[in-house]
């Protein structure tokens, strides 16, 4: 039983490839990170190097896999208990992982490894992942219609994704060359009333069978009139039409009103993630005190 780590991309695709594809829903995200790496380049996320590792059990048999490009935090599949134990053992002695400051889990392995990690530690967002069960039209049907982004849109897109990504937190807006890759294959949806946009959903291509909806975005003064139902149900059905067998996507937990759209629109709960970052010395600490998901 052993972890492996390496920066080689085809040597992880080689080893744990069939392990992650097996398993689309709970490991979208590294899907979708490892298609991105291997579309756009090893740079795609950050100036460096990812790295990539794979559990192998007793019998052999690689059966969960990890994924971290810096600056991002490393993220976490699906994987057996004890190989979240083991992972928490070599975190800080792993140099392929030194200075690794945040992981993205399921909640119970991020609880784990928060306890074991010998660091402090801070639970930074939670949220929950979904899967299309039934797709079901929003009720009422809001004003307007759902069109294809072009190219033509692209300066809008930029300007709604980079307030998207202040909005929820994310240092650094898509590059250029993200939005014309997923405009690529029509990958962006807008909903449109009243003459123009006024939502947007996008959808990623369909990678192990399973695709993801996200992000969606409404910009403030437009908020309320349900074009953020409208535009999801339209990009889910999309990714439908688009090959994927499972769409899935992922919720701010702090956010009700986004949680009850999308159970109304037919999706439902897999399971809870966390991340957790380890509290620098500059950092302030959280009212309170650390805290651990209650859920």
């Amino acid at each position: 039983m052993t972890w492996t780590f390496t920066s080689d991309l085809a040597a992880y695709r080689a080893a744990a490839g069939p392990a992650v594809a097996a398993r689309p829903v709970p490991n979208t995200l590294l899907l979708s990170v490892a298609d991105a790496l291997e579309r756009r380049g090893l740079n795609t996320f950050g100036p460096e190097a990812p790295v990539f590792g794979w559990w192998t059990g007793p019998d052999g048999t690689v059966s969960g896999a990890l994924v971290c490009t810096p600056p991002h935090p490393l993220q976490l599949g699906a994987l057996p208990q004890e190989a979240v134990r083991a992972l928490a053992d070599v975190l800080t002695t792993e140099p392929l992982l030194a200075g690794l400051g945040a992981v993205n889990a399921r909640r119970r392995d991020a609880e784990a490894l928060a306890l074991a990690w010998g660091r402090p530690t801070v639970v930074a967002e939670e949220h929950r992942l979904y899967r299309l069960a039934a797709l079901v039209a929003p009720q009422p049907a809001p004003a307007g219609r759902a069109r294809v982004a072009t190219d033509a849109d692209l300066p809008l897109l930029t300007g709604w994704l980079e307030a998207f990504h202040t909005e929820v937190g994310i240092p650094a807006g898509p590059s250029e060359a993200q939005l014309r890759d997923r405009l690529s294959y029509g990958g962006f949806l807008l909903w449109e009333d009243g003459g123009g946009p006024v939502s947007l959903a996008a959808f990623s291509r369909p990678i192990g069978s399973a695709s993801r909806v996200g992000p969606v975005y409404t910009p403030p003064g437009l908020r309320g009139r349900g074009y953020a139902a409208g535009v999801t149900h339209a990009v889910s059905g999309a990714a439908y039409a688009a090959g994927a067998a499972e769409v899935v996507l992922f919720t701010d937990l702090a956010n009700p009103t986004s949680n009850g759209v999308y159970l109304r629109l037919g999706y439902a709960p897999v399971e809870d993630r966390a991340r957790i970052e380890v509290i620098r010395r500059c950092q302030p600490r959280p009212v309170g005190g650390l805290r651990l998901p209650a859920r």
